[in-house]
């Protein structure tokens, strides 16, 4: 039987058609599947301080050790969250997401296989490392795999799990460590991770397109070490400074980070004339509201770090609460964190700006000082619905400002360095975070005894908490001050009118 031309026409369509479904079908496997890396390494991220107590009952670790296992994890993240991003433009964005979530999985077996804190901290900065070389393949998969028009609804699905990886985290913490599956107490939080991150390294084969950048920027390993050895001069004395009795080895190290950082800019100038591939564009610092903006990213993450360290152990080890008990008291403060974030994008800040951001680190003080008051008011005998106004007064004011930051320090930020200004957003909050955590040694257990008697042990940790929250106030209150550097209202990004490939060549580094 002859073919005629409508026949060869129509199946040829129907080819097509199951072309483009089969097409469409991948790229959105390809989504759930980074999307659900995304949360993995979110949740990671929440779930660990709400074991802190069960790991250091557990593992007998030092209150040192304990700071490492979350600040080595958020310094090791930090340091190579660039650095991942350009080795995905280079060497594929597929290559190193499966790289980093193949590391991550075998880093989180490796963290609930830990025989003591030694190996954990180790694991744990591993764990770190690897999720730098995956999490920014996450932004520039999605931006190769859909189109400018899609990505709105993209990104807004995107939030929506990060949203939900604060929320839950921490309860999913509580409740794998008050489980004690199998005897194995705390070590379920990190083993969770192992039928997920197996499953997302093999669908990720399968599904995830590859892409590289057209023109990718090289790396810069020299800056790479002189940034980390500045970080490590600094945190380490900070953490380990207190059980070692403050000695002058410990003065001089921090003393020493500021020389290595002088020879860090140094040395990114130079970079920046040779190459053009420096680790942090310096440039970027010549605009006012950009270089406030690193400034209160940092200070952010610094009370961010010192507060959910110290309440944690507040809960657990000084009222001596379960970690079912301490994760449920947390979830007011996750919801009016998620609550205030959509009105701050959608409704507030396209009204008012600037004001909406201080008016949050105001509040979130304003919760701190309620805390205070409610910690010295009820002593010892605190129960868990006498912390929700002030978690929720905090929870709201957070939320104002971790929405709608990332856009108000780069309203002002030509377009061709969005990229890498946003990378360097990113990075100098868990920097932030990583240096807020190790000053938990001076503003929490520096307000302590060294041995404390365990019939004194909920007072002196309600003593210690407070003053730890000073701390978090009065960072707060720097917050608000350098806000007033940032646009009242979002600028036009300088050079608008750069080619779509340059601001998409960029992006990819975040």
């Amino acid at each position: 039987m002859t073919r005629t031309v409508p026949d060869v026409q129509q199946r040829t369509s129907e080819e097509n058609g199951m072309t483009t479904a089969g097409a469409d079908r991948r790229r959105w496997i390809a989504l759930a599947i980074v999307m659900v890396a995304s949360f993995m390494d979110l949740v990671d991220v929440t779930i660990v301080n709400i074991a802190i107590p069960s790991i250091q009952q557990d593992t007998g670790a030092s209150f040192s050790a304990i700071q490492w296992v979350t600040g080595g994890y958020a310094l090791a993240f930090a340091i190579g969250l660039i650095t991942g991003g350009r080795l995905g433009d280079i060497h594929g964005r597929k290559r190193l997401f499966l790289i980093g979530i193949g590391g991550f999985t075998l880093a989180s077996a490796l963290c609930g296989l830990a025989s003591g804190p030694e190996m954990l901290v180790a694991m744990r900065i591993l764990q770190g490392g690897t999720a730098a070389l995956m999490v920014p393949q996450v932004l520039s998969i999605i931006h190769a795999t859909f189109p400018a028009e899609e990505r709105g609804k993209v990104f807004g699905m995107f939030g929506a799990v990060v949203g939900l990886g604060a929320v839950s985290g921490p309860m999913i913490g509580a409740l794998l460590t008050e489980w004690n599956l199998l005897g194995l107490e705390w070590r379920p939080i990190f083993l969770i991770n192992l039928p997920v991150g197996i499953a997302g390294l093999l669908l990720g084969r399968r599904f995830i397109d590859e892409s590289r950048a057209e023109h990718a920027l090289k790396l810069d390993l020299v800056g790479v070490a002189l940034a980390s050895l500045g970080l490590l001069m600094l945190i380490y004395p900070l953490t380990h400074g207190r059980e070692a009795g403050w000695p002058l080895w410990g003065y001089l190290s921090m003393a020493g980070s500021l020389p290595v950082f002088v020879l860090f800019v140094v040395y990114e100038k130079a970079k920046t004339r040779r190459d053009g591939s420096p680790l942090v564009e310096l440039s970027l610092f010549r605009v006012k509201s950009f270089a406030a903006g690193i400034c209160v990213q940092l200070a952010f993450g610094v009370a961010l770090g010192i507060f959910f360290l110290v309440w944690t152990l507040y809960m657990q080890v000084g009222l001596g609460w379960s970690p079912l008990k301490a994760g449920a008291t947390g979830i007011p403060f996750s919801l009016a964190v998620s609550t205030a974030a959509g009105l701050s994008v959608q409704k507030l800040v396209p009204r008012f700006g600037r004001k909406v951001l201080q008016a949050g680190a105001l509040i979130m003080a304003v919760g701190v000082l309620v805390y205070i008051g409610e910690a010295h008011r009820y002593g010892t005998g605190i129960a868990p619905w006498q912390m929700a106004l002030p978690l929720v007064v905090m929870g709201l004011g957070m939320g104002l400002i971790v929405a709608p930051i990332t856009d108000a320090i780069l309203s002002e930020v030509p377009r061709r360095h969005a990229g890498s200004a946003s990378g360097l957003i990113n990075t100098v909050q868990q920097v932030g975070n990583a240096l807020g955590l190790g000053l938990v040694s001076v503003a929490f257990f520096g307000a302590m005894d060294d041995v404390v008697a365990p019939d004194a042990l909920g007072t002196a940790f309600g003593g210690a908490f407070v003053h730890a929250m000073w701390w978090v106030a009065g960072v707060l209150l720097a917050v608000f001050l350098l806000m007033f550097a940032l646009p009242r209202k979002r600028g036009v990004a300088v050079e608008a009118g750069a080619p779509d490939g340059a601001e998409q060549r960029e992006s990819v580094l975040v």
